[in-house]
């Protein structure tokens, strides 16, 4: 999911459009980037971060609901076996076991309300912008927001490939 290639031309349309109305509503690429960078220095969970609020030098990035270790790592394990299917789109209660299905649908059931609020810290820089973990969740298909991933568990590298794509 991580690799900016392999995206689908939709995907990678909407990621790029989306980075760069984010750029320009916190300040600047460099703002976003640095948001990122910061996200990534919080070490592998900063989802779990109890303040459920992440701070870079020009931006804030908060969410409303503490997400467990638990539901990290089951992401991070979703996002794992994806990344060797290379799917560029993909459901993840897909081929799943009874077991793993029934803890992806309490995993969507607890991060479904999760809203990300990311604001400069300067309201002179922008008015931000907002998303949630999932594009879609329903009782056979739950996708992940391409976004929240970027976002969280892709580099910095997959941000600026995004927001150089020409469309």
């Amino acid at each position: 999911m991580c690799n900016f290639n392999k995206q689908n031309e939709d995907t990678k349309a909407f990621i790029h459009l989306f980075m760069k109305k984010a750029a320009q509503t916190v300040g600047g690429v460099n703002f976003l980037l640095s948001l990122q960078e910061a996200i990534k220095s919080k070490g592998l969970y900063p989802l779990a971060h109890k303040e459920c609020k992440i701070s870079s030098n020009n931006t804030i990035i908060k969410w409303n609901k503490v997400v467990f270790k638990d539901k990290v790592e089951l992401l991070q394990k979703i996002l794992a076996q994806h990344k060797s299917s290379q799917n560029p789109d993909f459901n993840i209660l897909a081929d799943q076991n009874t077991k793993m299905r029934k803890n992806i649908l309490n995993m969507a059931k607890t991060l479904a309300p999760v809203e990300f609020v990311v604001t400069p810290q300067n309201s002179n820089d922008g008015e931000g912008f907002s998303f949630r973990v999932f594009e879609e969740t329903k009782d056979e298909s739950i996708k992940l927001n391409p976004i929240f991933i970027a976002i969280f568990f892709c580099s910095v590298e997959f941000s600026k490939k995004a927001l150089k794509y020409e469309i």
